[in-house]
């Protein structure tokens, strides 16, 4: 299979084997997560392992399967995967996809990252305590450990004058992918009613109008069970999945498989569904404009889960999630300027 992303690797691995840094910049469905890593693997500078940062765990799970299947193994073999509830990784594993505070706690035990070759911040613009504390320590070992430490911060949206001065000037390899047209609509909403019953209405509109499978964006599991129950009773075509990080492996891999013969699937997430996953068949969105993030709390101490409107950033990712395979539509349920006018 040929992803947009192989038109650029050559000038990705031209880059690090002169340079220990840079920045691939490339649209979602381009194959940034799952061909970046295994094209470093035969670099002559490249004998350690490779670990591939992913903010989520079922991003890590769905990428490491993905490489895997493609060399025609089982995760755990050259391609494997780590996560605060599972992993899969072997003696000759050269690849491991991660999540970000698994990572930590591997830099802080060894500082050094000895037998580690690369490290690859995949959507290296979600922002994020684990995040930025993983980027920062990884920027600390190579300037002060391992000069020969190679990072490669990967993105769909990013801030690139931002990021180049951040990793010392790093050369840029943009990507422009396969894009495919996207409708947008802005629907509006009422911000005094609750959410899910909008949601419902949104969805069975789309459901009626458009072809495909459908993607709705959710802040949380309550508001999904919610707008589940106020859907009702769905077409017999139509197959409903939840799509969140707290489902068991099995459903997810449901969620992101091709429907069924003579089907099409509604899939309600969270924001785990926003980046380095692909949701096959899907051409429709509907997108809330939530999100449920972590915050500090300074009067209390703690850090609390806020249900905040979406960044600007996050609503692009999750409107091309519309038109990744083909023509789509992304129907978000606030009016246009709103977007327009999101720092």
């Amino acid at each position: 299979m040929v992803f947009p992303i192989d038109a650029v690797l050559p000038d990705l691995l031209a880059s690090l084997r002169d340079r220990t840094r840079a920045l691939l910049i490339a649209p979602p469905g381009a194959g940034k997560t799952t061909r970046a890593a295994p094209a470093l693997i035969g670099e002559p500078w490249c004998d350690g392992q490779v670990l591939l940062l992913v903010p989520r765990r079922l991003a890590a799970r769905a990428a490491a399967e993905f490489m895997a299947t493609a060399l025609g193994e089982a995760p755990g073999a050259t391609i494997g995967y780590a996560t605060r509830l599972d992993s899969k990784i072997g003696k000759d594993t050269r690849i491991i996809v991660m999540t970000h505070g698994v990572f930590l706690s591997r830099i802080q035990a060894d500082p050094e990252l000895a037998g580690v070759s690369a490290v690859l911040f995949d959507e290296v613009h979600e922002r994020g305590l684990d995040n930025d504390l993983a980027l920062a320590l990884t920027l600390d070992a190579a300037g002060a450990l391992r000069n020969d430490l190679r990072l490669l911060a990967m993105s769909a949206t990013l801030d690139v004058q931002r990021f180049r001065s951040l990793l010392g000037g790093a050369p840029e390899i943009v990507s422009e992918g396969k894009s495919f047209p996207l409708e947008l609509v802005h629907v509006g909403r009422d911000a005094a009613s609750r959410i899910e019953p909008q949601m419902a209405r949104a969805i069975r509109g789309a459901l009626a109008e458009q072809e495909g499978s459908l993607l709705a964006f959710l802040p949380g599991v309550a508001e999904i069970e919610r707008t589940a129950d106020a859907l009702g009773s769905l077409p017999g075509t139509v197959e409903l999945h939840r799509l969140h990080g707290g489902i068991e492996p099995a459903a997810q891999r449901k969620a992101l498989a091709a429907p069924s013969p003579g089907k099409r699937k509604l899939v309600l997430a969270t924001s785990i569904a926003e980046t380095s996953v692909t949701l096959e068949d899907v051409r429709i969105v509907v997108d809330s404009g939530l999100a449920r993030r972590p915050r500090y709390d300074r009067g209390a101490g703690l850090t609390r889960l806020v249900t905040e409107r979406a960044t600007r950033a996050a609503v692009t990712q999750r409107a091309g999630r519309a038109a990744r395979q083909s023509p789509g539509v992304a129907i978000r349920l606030w009016e246009e300027a709103a977007t327009a006018s999101d720092g």
